[in-house]
């Protein structure tokens, strides 16, 4: 059996990155390679029903170990797949030991440095290994780490079958980066645990139950186009009227000024001509009246305009795409202090953040499986300065066994 650092090297020499604007589930056949991989291990490792689906998720569950067992039965999941961001292709990790908390040079001979000035988190693992980039690609420690600690934990109650465990239920889904795809066809009669962990998170410690209300606005602006030389008074400019629109939003409501509990409207596409302008539109808040007042938001502006320029001029659609995890997590507040409780167990101090983006434990919180995110320990996720301390996901992986033993006592 592997450690979990080799483990983790193995993985991201995979290439299951995603692609956005799917036709099908999964985006790209090649997260199947990962997926074949996990479903050999998990058979290995006693979950011998482990199998991958045609749409690209694992499933597989470990049996309770003893008899007359009443622990419930835990899930735990990661996704196969990394971002159309940056290429996961060619991804060559390299360790670097006993990191003393200089810059490091990824690429010596493009000129990539990883500076300390630009990511001080990097002082807090002097003396950690740290698995880098050669910064021609990202690392995929998201969700590759998550992957290798589950593993790992899984490794270690087939290696440990004195330690009493419950049943311990898996799944690894395909597309989470581009939409949570993978997910939203979660078949419960392969995967329905009493509750689950996601690990999908960041540094040590991490714990996240909360996620943003989201939705989709869609704006269509139609114009009418006249030649500029004989438009007066006729011409009426999509493109103008979008611009009305964008500058009827609040300023200082967009991603690149908010953080924490503060929501945001974000323009994600604008494609215009004089005829017809098309907008697309995010709208996040953890706060649910807060959510409903950004979705009139985008009715009422609509509304003012079309009777500034004319019925139909503007046509809107809004469409909720998940909802705040918490919503379902909090009845349910034990499984949340079991993280915390493993986490101090060994001697990692726990914290909480409010994620800021979505999740697939939202998705299957919302399904009837409540579902908190752990981190992973992993940093700077998406990019070619990606990396993730091997004594992070060492921790990590003893930490998820500690929550298995603690329901099994």
């Amino acid at each position: 059996m592997k450690n979990i650092l080799d483990r983790f090297l193995d993985y991201t020499m995979i290439d299951t990155q995603s692609a956005y604007n799917p036709k099908t589930v999964p985006s790209t056949e090649k997260q199947k390679d990962l997926g074949r991989i996990l479903v050999d291990e998990l058979k290995k490792m006693g979950a011998e029903d482990a199998y991958m689906s045609d749409n690209a998720c694992v499933y597989g569950t470990i049996p309770a170990n003893y008899d007359n067992c009443k622990a419930p039965s835990i899930g735990f999941s990661s996704h196969l797949d990394t971002t159309p961001e940056l290429s996961g292709k060619n991804v060559k990790a390299k360790v670097v030991k006993n990191y003393d908390g200089k810059d490091i040079v990824l690429n010596k001979q493009e000129n990539i440095v990883m500076e300390v000035s630009k990511f001080p988190h990097m002082k807090n693992y002097i003396g950690n290994d740290l698995v880098v980039t050669d910064g021609t690609t990202l690392l995929g420690a998201d969700d590759k780490a998550g992957l290798a600690e589950i593993m790992n934990m899984a490794q270690y109650f087939y290696e440990n079958p004195n330690v009493k465990h419950g049943e311990i239920q898996f799944f690894f889904p395909c597309d989470e980066e581009i939409g949570c795809f993978g997910t939203k066809q979660l078949d419960k009669s392969k995967f329905s645990p009493t509750f689950a962990y996601t690990l999908d998170g960041g540094p040590i410690g991490e714990i996240t139950y909360e996620c943003f209300n989201a939705a989709e606005a869609k704006v269509k602006i139609k114009g009418v186009n006249i030649h500029p030389g004989l438009s007066k008074n006729q011409m009426k400019n999509s493109i103008l009227i979008a611009k009305e629109f964008l500058n009827m939003l609040p300023d200082f409501e967009t991603p690149g000024h908010t953080e924490n509990y503060e929501g945001y409207y974000h323009i994600i596409d604008f494609l215009g001509e004089v005829e017809l302008t098309n907008l697309r539109f995010y709208l996040r808040d953890h706060d649910k009246a807060k959510f409903e007042v950004r979705k009139n938001r985008i009715k009422e502006i609509s509304e003012y305009l079309n009777k500034v320029y004319g019925e139909n001029t503007v046509e809107f659609k809004v469409n909720d795409t998940y909802g705040n995890m918490s919503e379902m997590i909090l009845p349910h507040f034990e499984i949340v202090e079991a993280i915390q409780n493993a986490m101090k167990s060994v001697e990692v101090k726990p914290f909480f953040i409010p994620m800021r983006g979505g999740t697939d434990g939202s998705i299957m919180s919302f399904m009837g499986i409540p579902c908190p995110n752990i981190c992973t320990g992993g940093h700077n996720f998406h990019g070619r300065y990606e990396y993730v301390p091997v004594q992070s996901m060492e921790k990590i992986s003893s930490i998820l066994i500690e929550i298995v033993k603690s329901f099994a006592k």
